[in-house]
């Protein structure tokens, strides 16, 4: 840019609401195309939402990319604000309990799941480290029954996944000294603790690392397959109700 260019710069940005159609163009983005022609420098920041289901193949389970603030002190971050999941869910989970946990590299944890009446929705995420996160539909007459969702979270990207009630879940550990932080909204209860094997054939979930990798509970290698158990939910009941 010249020495002599009197012109302003423009920064501007844009935050999607949802698909993109004609009318973001028309309203939005042909005046930020003609600013490229019109002024020196031009920069557009597109800022994602805040939650995103579109990116899930199965709507149910919420993928969450909060906004981070930094600058040459750190970062600040709201990593969870129960209004903004209301408006977003339709309905509210009134959360309980945090719970935490540190993992080395290779501990798979899962995959876990509570019947009713303890039925739980986890909000997950990570704090230090990196984990692949899996939620497997698993409830019956579901169109995507059996099938699952895998997302890595870490310290960096700062991901959450919202696992509603009716789905097992489970992480592995891709890092050592991983910290793990996640919210329920019902107490755990043993005797409606249940569990599906991690290496269920037919749900057949690339979990990154080789199996000799891996390191597991006692309890959790011997969950039964998910055609080997009836404890399980219906697709169609509200089990928030």
């Amino acid at each position: 840019m010249s020495n002599l260019d009197k012109r302003p710069v423009i920064l501007t940005g844009d935050r999607p609401t949802g698909k993109l159609h004609l009318g973001h163009y028309e309203g939005s983005l042909k005046a930020r195309l003609n600013y490229q022609e019109t002024n020196p420098l031009f920069v557009l920041i597109a800022d994602t939402q805040v939650m995103n289901n579109d990116i899930s193949k199965i709507k149910d389970v919420i993928i969450i990319e909060p906004k981070v603030h930094g600058d040459d002190r750190g970062y600040f971050v709201e990593t969870f604000r129960a209004d903004k999941l209301e408006e977003f869910l339709g309905y509210k989970i009134n959360f309980c309990q945090d719970n935490e946990s540190k993992s080395s590299k290779g501990v798979l944890r899962g995959l876990h799941y509570q019947l009713p009446p303890f039925a739980q929705t986890k909000l997950v995420r990570v704090i230090q480290g990196r984990v692949l996160d899996v939620a497997v539909d698993i409830r019956k007459n579901s169109p995507t029954f059996g099938q699952y969702v895998a997302v890595e979270l870490s310290g960096e990207n700062k991901k959450q996944l919202l696992i509603p009630r009716g789905f097992a879940h489970g992480f592995v550990v891709l890092e050592d000294n991983t910290i793990f932080a996640y919210k329920v909204d019902n107490y755990y209860s043993p005797e409606c603790d249940r569990g599906v094997a991690f290496d269920d054939v037919n749900l057949n979930i690339d979990w990154i690392l080789k199996k000799e990798e891996l390191n597991l509970s006692v309890k959790d290698k011997a969950q039964p397959k998910l055609n080997e158990t009836n404890d399980l939910f219906e697709f169609g009941v509200n089990y928030y109700a």
